[in-house]
């Protein structure tokens, strides 16, 4: 009896404190055995660790140089492949990002349904709204590589002012569902316990990061923001991958068919 004690203290102590918990109970249920779900346990829970981690490895690549236009654009000239990665990668989990949200509103629908409606679809509009401010980015990259650092800058700036007066378009529209909706969805996954309070938290620090063409990274908040994504969504995706058996053969086909298909379109694709 006192071995088992001993065992059982032993245990306790080496259990972290539970406000260091990131996820909740219902994380460990999003996958549900026999009923299809998009995007499904294994592109969902690859998501949920890709997608933050891609974008944390972006953000400190672009660190060193001040985060406003003109001193992202002479960092490019000066390093491109360094940022060339740190875009590309920041870029791809802002993708990514997309499944993943879905996959973690699968969670909180089923106890908080309008904290998931609504956190859920300011998200992803925000996705969508920083996924075309990428596109920006890389138009002038390449117009300064051709057409020189001073024209493309004196682009971005004349840019920035047509951009204030376009209170109509689209994207100009979305931008406070990119900063709010992050809020909204860190709420909604601590109410219906897919994530404890240290992981809503910190899901909630992605609004502050900054959002825009050629902005970098800002020393410390974006950082945080990123680091934040990354504690709250990892070990939710973690949790995913290991609830179920392994793929099956024909979901390792459809593996092979999509890097096919991926790399006859990075090679044959459109050119303009």
């Amino acid at each position: 009896m006192r071995a088992h004690h001993s065992s059982t203290s032993d245990e306790k102590k080496r259990e972290f404190p539970a406000w260091l918990a990131v996820t909740g109970p219902v994380a460990r249920d999003l996958h549900t055995p026999g009923l299809p779900w998009f995007p499904g346990r294994w592109i969902g829970g690859a998501c949920l660790i890709v997608a933050p981690v891609l974008m944390l490895v972006g953000t400190p690549l672009r660190s060193p140089f001040h985060f406003f236009f003109p001193q992202q654009l002479a960092a490019q000239q000066q390093h491109p492949a360094v940022m060339a990665a740190a875009y590309a990668c920041f870029a791809l989990g802002n993708v990514l990002l997309f499944p993943a949200v879905v996959t973690l509103c699968r969670g909180i629908v089923r106890t908080r349904p309008v904290w998931a409606y609504w956190g859920g679809t300011l998200v992803v509009l925000g996705l969508f709204t920083r996924a075309y401010h990428a596109g920006t980015d890389q138009i002038v990259f390449v117009l300064s590589g051709t057409r020189g650092v001073e024209s493309a800058g004196q682009l971005v700036a004349d840019y920035y002012g047509a951009w204030g007066a376009m209170t109509w378009h689209p994207f100009r529209i979305l931008g406070g569902a990119t900063l709010a909706g992050w809020i909204v969805l860190a709420v909604g996954a601590w109410r219906s316990g897919v994530l404890r309070p240290l992981g809503a938290v910190s899901l909630a620090l992605m609004s502050v990061h900054a959002f825009g063409t050629l902005k970098g990274t800002q020393v410390p908040v974006s950082i945080l923001a990123t680091g934040g994504l990354t504690v709250a969504l990892v070990p939710v995706g973690v949790y995913l991958l290991r609830a179920g058996p392994g793929p099956t053969r024909k979901a390792i086909g459809w593996i092979v068919v999509t890097a096919s298909l991926l790399t006859l379109g990075a090679l044959f694709g459109p050119r303009g």
